[in-house]
């Protein structure tokens, strides 16, 4: 039998997920539309309308993710005092959360929509509907149940092994 994973794998998990997710927003924050019309026809229209409020407001979004892939990280694996560990814990708890709230609701509301016990408007955007209820909101619940996951392992005592590893990533950001 397999030990289970380490906070620290755990961690490195959530925050390759969230920068994923947070190069994809940066990403569409400069302009790029690769999949944008899978977030949303309005917004795709928007983006291409070269809106400069939705892409502050995008850019902004890229920047809150970039921030919480990193959070766990700080959570699990980098040692620092007391108040500030205890500050960055019930951060990044919060953030697990509100990303298993989020996106469990949104799943399960965009499943249902799929499955067609919720019915929508007949002006409603279905590709966008099916791309939320199968990629964008189970993400957004993956990326809070290993964030979830990391830091009750890390409470069951697992520790970082890859001091190289956190070095790397707290030196040069997501």
């Amino acid at each position: 039998m397999t030990a289970p994973p380490s906070g620290s794998r755990l961690a490195k998990a959530s925050f390759v997920v969230g920068s994923v997710y947070a190069a994809l927003s940066f990403y569409w924050a400069v302009g790029g539309p690769w999949l944008l019309s899978t977030v949303g026809d309005s917004l795709a229209t928007r983006a291409n309308g070269n809106d400069a409020t939705l892409a502050v407001a995008v850019l902004l979004a890229a920047a809150v993710k970039a921030i919480a892939a990193l959070l766990p990280i700080l959570a699990v694996c980098r040692p620092v005092d007391r108040p500030r560990r205890r500050t960055v814990w019930l951060l990044a708890g919060f953030e697990a959360g509100v990303l298993v709230i989020y996106g469990g609701v949104l799943t399960t509301v965009g499943l249902l929509i799929q499955a067609g016990i919720v019915r929508v408007s007949r002006t409603a955007d279905y590709r966008a509907l099916a791309w939320h209820a199968y990629l964008w909101d189970p993400w957004f619940l993956l990326w809070g149940l290993l964030i979830a996951a990391a830091l009750v392992a890390r409470r069951r005592g697992t520790k970082c092994r890859s001091a190289s590893w956190r070095r790397s990533v707290l030196s040069t950001g997501p």
